[in-house]
């Protein structure tokens, strides 16, 4: 039997009280699946939610290594994956291995990862970060620290430029974030001359010289949320202007198209694809079957939380 979408979102919920589970849910994740979360939030927000929850079960609906983080968080916890193969393009392109190796190369380095990464990286990391606390964890690290910076070159390009530091970047980047560009920002802005530029972190530097707010997917929304203004144009994943609207009623959110999307044709929005995997039918299955699970090796898991704490200690 097909399940409608108000009979999915029904029977989710219901599964949820029977089974004392929450389901977590990132900005970037489809309308749908934001409607139906207990939570909706940034990495950071869904970290400290992991983090304090009292709910034996944890659906994360975003990518795998928020899934991760969670397990980290709380291992006495079922944590709930709704699609394993939801993976990240900046974890992807920073291996353990490679960490590991570069480490070695730069004796006396700190290493700071940004929370999109594998337990395995951040098992190699002293404290971990995300875009909306990075500059707080970094501005309270000793001035003659010696620090590596991955895997988002993005990132750590700008917060060397707000610090004054001089982080080793990794040269890694996300897959949306990248595809934002310049030209077609300043098209909109022709269009839309009283609109707000607000652009995310990850993006270029040339693309946050022309943005008005710089920040996470928070930052924006909390901005959006408190201006005057009733335009924006907003340059990250395209999932963030459901809740910006939802929230925001009256005000418009033009979202910047990227240069080239991936299938070479025009679009209107900027997606990620593994957010996308996230679907109301897979959030009900894995709830109703209890699979798949989140584990992970205990050893990696001991030393992958240190680096967490220590950011909410920080942060």
């Amino acid at each position: 039997m097909v399940l409608k979408t108000e009979e999915l979102k029904a029977e989710i919920r219901r599964m949820c009280q029977e089974k004392d589970a929450i389901i977590l849910a990132h900005y970037y994740t489809i309308g749908d699946i934001q409607d139906i979360a207990d939570f909706v939030g940034d990495s950071l927000a869904l970290a400290r939610k992991a983090a304090e929850t009292d709910a034996k079960i944890m659906v994360m609906c975003g990518v795998h290594f928020m899934a991760e983080t969670c397990k980290l968080l709380s291992p006495d916890k079922m944590v709930l994956c709704p699609d394993l193969a939801a993976g990240c393009s900046l974890a992807d392109s920073c291996k353990a291995e490679d960490l590991k190796k570069f480490k070695d190369e730069h004796p006396g380095y700190q290493v700071i990862s940004y929370v999109n990464t594998t337990a395995a990286v951040k098992a190699l990391t002293d404290v971990v970060v995300t875009s909306g606390n990075a500059k707080k964890v970094v501005d309270q690290l000793p001035k003659d620290a010696k620090l590596i910076f991955g895997p988002d070159y993005n990132l750590g390009n700008y917060i060397n430029e707000v610090t004054g530091r001089e982080m080793l970047l990794w040269n890694g980047g996300c897959h949306v974030h990248e595809r934002f560009s310049v030209e077609k920002i300043i098209a909109l802005k022709k269009q839309y001359p009283e609109a707000v530029v607000m652009a995310h972190l990850e993006c270029k530097a040339p693309v946050l010289a022309v943005a008005d707010v710089k920040g996470s997917t928070a930052t924006m929304l909390n901005y959006a949320q408190q201006s005057d203004k009733q335009q924006f144009i907003v340059a990250t994943e395209a999932g963030i202007l459901h809740e910006m609207q939802r929230t925001c009623p009256d005000k418009e959110f033009i979202p910047v198209p990227p240069e080239i999307s991936e299938s070479g044709l025009e679009c209107s929005c900027n997606e990620c694809q593994y957010m996308k995997m996230n679907t109301l039918e897979k959030v009900y299955n894995c709830l109703k079957t209890e699979s798949p699970q989140i584990e992970i090796d205990p050893q990696i898991a001991k030393k992958a939380v240190k680096p967490i704490e220590r950011m909410l200690e920080l942060s």
